[in-house]
């Protein structure tokens, strides 16, 4: 059987913004004959959109190769397994991977990251919002990173974004005080109704640097940063001694075209030794089972909350990526493809 495969492919390095010009949709033919010992075919049900993806698109040295022009943009997703020459992932499992954006696509055992069979009775959304890189980097950049301590103070940038809403969560599990940053009155309101955080500070409306200095009068702990630029100075000025400051994400300058001053209070850090770090979920690979042992009961109890924003149709893939630079989604960004068979 053939299957016309649907794909957008990365037609250039964006400069600045990222826009819809920088993809291209074709079509081609599924490889559904001849698969070789240990390959999948596999059609897409669930894409994921990260911030980190924008970053994969520039040709420079980074934890992952850039995407190549002429390929499929590189993205996590969900899919289900139509063809199959590997017996650990016969035809009809769901399965996650680096399927990228396209209908089809062919999983090898030797892929850069390898299709991993979902535990059945999963539904098809959750290893990419809940159980999957985003909150895996919550646990492990506020844990590991931040070294946090039951009674700490935490200030979260980007807090309700799939990955800041997380840390802000697991933050409060531990017994910390808790503060948010985040933009519009939708988000703070679902950060203290939903999430229980005990502030939030609205970066549209209110002065961040001062509002820290009001809310964390003994100074931060811990400074989950998501977002960089003036958040980040912000978030210097107010770090109390021995804090750990977890660099995550740079969302406020990955669209940038030329580089973006860094913080000029740098000499904060000297005076109050302060830790500054940087990490990338995937050094974290070996120890998984360790975090969802906590996460998967964590969400079960509802001592977890989060949303997912499902966008539909493969049409509207690359507008839905565009969403994150904008600050229009609400939770895990996602979209729709298909229905499980």
């Amino acid at each position: 059987m053939t299957y016309t495969n649907r794909q957008w492919l990365l037609k250039q390095r964006p400069q600045g913004m990222v826009s819809l010009e920088d993809f291209n949709r074709v079509e081609t033919d599924a490889p559904t004959a001849n698969l070789a010992a240990g390959e999948v075919l596999i059609k897409n049900l669930y894409l994921s959109f990260d911030p980190a993806m924008r970053g994969w698109m520039d040709d420079e040295p980074s934890y992952l190769p850039p995407v190549e022009i002429g390929q499929p943009m590189r993205a996590s997703a969900v899919g289900q397994v139509i063809a199959s020459e590997n017996t650990e992932l016969p035809t009809g499992t769901l399965v996650q991977g680096m399927f990228g954006w396209q209908e089809y696509a062919l999983a090898k055992p030797d892929d850069l990251i390898p299709a991993m069979a979902l535990p059945e009775g999963t539904p098809p959304t959750m290893p990419l919002s809940i159980f999957g890189g985003t909150s895996l980097t919550a646990y492990f950049g506020l844990l590991s990173v931040g070294a946090l301590a039951e009674g700490e103070t935490v200030l979260v940038s980007g807090a309700a974004g799939a990955t800041g809403s997380v840390v802000a969560q697991i933050a409060k599990i531990k017994n910390c005080k808790v503060i948010a940053i985040a933009g519009g009155k939708e988000k703070s309101d679902w950060l203290i109704n939903d999430c229980k955080i005990d502030a939030v500070i609205d970066y549209k409306s209110e002065n961040v640097e001062q509002r820290i200095g009001e809310l964390c009068p003994n100074g931060v702990n811990v400074f989950f940063d998501n977002v960089g630029g003036d958040i980040l100075q912000a978030g210097i000025e107010h770090m109390a001694e021995k804090g750990r400051i977890v660099l995550c994400g740079q969302i406020s300058v990955y669209n940038d075209s030329t580089p973006t001053p860094g913080p000029n209070n740098l000499m904060k850090i000297v005076v109050n030794r302060v830790r500054m770090e940087g990490f990338i979920m995937i050094d974290f690979m070996d120890r998984i089972d360790e975090a969802m042992n906590d996460l998967v009961p964590w969400v079960m109890e509802g001592k977890i909350s989060y949303r997912e924003d499902i966008q539909e149709g493969f049409d509207n893939i690359p507008a839905t990526f565009l969403r994150l630079f904008a600050g229009k989604n609400e939770g895990k960004q996602l979209l729709k493809l298909a229905d499980p068979a």
